[in-house]
Parts: structure tokens; C-alpha cells; sequence
């Protein structure tokens, strides 16, 4: 471990957090700071981060199974059953058996819940925007191949994978 010189309150500290480490944080604050500000603005929704996923992932891939909808889902690592029965509880998504078997439930947005799915695409699109306005084109291209390559082969990184087309990250 190397140590290097940082600024802090307008004066120079030496720091012993290495690269990889400061990365490390670097990634975990830019998480807290994006699902903060994606709260906030799903705030007047009455959603949270995690409901708002399952919401946009069903309207793009409606409908499905449970499995399938966990298999697509990076806020959930588990079973997404108890996230699920709260949007069916809120009338936002519905259950219905399976047309190739009845003994499957397969999962699809209700008419609110697609309103709510486009409203909730309005908020991210306005996430990616600040986003977006904080790199130029060569640095986000550069930010998003690293951090493909960071978590390919693990759950959320194939779960993203998944939802984008891609069979596994690149």
C-alpha cells in the first residue's frame, strides 16, 4: 500500500487508502449518492428504489414468472416475493396463472402500475442526465466498460446482463 497526497478542506493530507480502495468507496458513495437522489425524486410517487425497479423491469418484460422477474432484478438478490406482494397489495402489479401452466404465477403491471412504471422512467431519465452531465462521452463509455468488467460473473452484474440482451458482461 502506497501512500499519496489528497486534498481536504482546502489542505493537502496524506492519505494511506490505495487506489483499488479508494475505488472501492468511490463506487459505494456514488451508489448512496445516485439511490439518494432516485428517492427523492420518487418520493412524490410513493415508491422506493426497489419498487421502482421491479416496476420498469415488468414493463419491459412483462410478463413473468417470480424466478424470472429475481433473475432480472439488482436491488434483490433472493426472491422478490415479499417486494411483489407490496405492489400487488398497492394494486400496482397482479398475479395471474400462467397460460402455458396453471400451476405458475406469472406477473404483469396493472394499468396504474404502468403509470407509475412511466413515471418512474421520468425520474430516471432525469438521474441520467446528471449523471450524464458529470463525464463526457469517452469517460462514461471508459466508467461503464470498467465497472461491466468489475462485476461480470457475479449476481447483479448477470442480472444486468440479463435485462440488457447481453448473455454476459462484456
Amino acid at each position: 500500500m502506497f501512500p499519496y497526497n489528497r486534498m481536504h478542506i482546502g489542505r493537502e493530507v496524506r492519505c494511506n487508502m490505495n487506489e483499488a480502495e479508494e475505488l472501492r468507496y468511490l463506487v459505494l458513495a456514488a451508489q448512496r449518492e445516485g439511490n439518494r437522489m432516485l428517492a427523492r425524486g420518487l418520493r412524490p410517487l410513493g415508491l422506493t428504489p426497489s419498487q421502482a425497479e421491479v416496476l420498469r423491469v415488468l414493463q419491459e418484460h412483462q410478463p413473468l414468472s417470480l424466478m424470472q422477474l429475481g433473475g432480472l432484478l439488482v436491488c434483490e438478490t433472493g426472491s422478490p416475493s415479499r417486494l411483489v406482494s407490496g405492489l400487488v397489495g398497492a394494486g400496482l402489479v397482479e398475479r395471474t396463472p400462467s397460460e402455458a401452466d396453471k400451476r405458475m404465477i406469472t406477473l404483469s403491471l396493472t394499468h396504474k402500475g404502468e403509470e407509475a412504471a412511466s413515471g418512474v422512467a421520468e425520474v430516471e431519465a432525469a438521474l441520467h442526465g446528471t449523471i450524464s452531465e458529470a463525464f463526457d462521452e469517452d469517460e462514461l463509455s471508459g466508467a461503464v466498460a470498467a465497472l461491466r468488467r468489475l462485476v461480470a460473473g457475479r449476481l447483479a452484474g448477470d442480472a444486468l446482463a440479463r435485462r440488457s440482451g447481453l448473455s454476459r458482461p462484456p
